[in-house]
């Protein structure tokens, strides 16, 4: 059954260069495991960039940079991530309520 909009989560998406694991590691690091488990980041996907000049390893055609990495969490808690992530020196490039937004990026 489907909820009404109403009961839905207010989630923020954002995209940064770093791993998932980073990210999840610097949260869990600045706000412990209660406020990880508030925030309900969630890892969206990671998108491959495919810059000019960037070699791709032997035979995989993947780039050699891993990317970067869509995440979200709730509204009440992004400024936790935010300064999260800023401790860990990971920077969030762009924070937008859609994923449709992001990818205009």
């Amino acid at each position: 059954m489907k909820l009404k909009p109403s009961a839905r989560d207010k989630r923020r998406y954002f995209i940064t260069g770093a791993s998932n694991a980073k990210v999840e590691a610097a949260i869990l690091e600045y706000i412990g495991v209660l406020g990880l488990a508030k925030s309900a980041y969630m890892f969206v996907k990671t998108v491959k960039s495919a810059a000019r000049g960037i070699p791709s390893q032997k035979g995989t055609g993947v780039p050699s940079s891993s990317g970067k990495t869509i995440g979200s969490c709730l509204v009440k808690s992004l400024n936790d991530v935010r300064a999260a992530l800023a401790m860990a020196g990971i920077r969030i490039e762009k924070v937008s309520g859609t994923l449709k937004a992001l990818g205009k990026m």
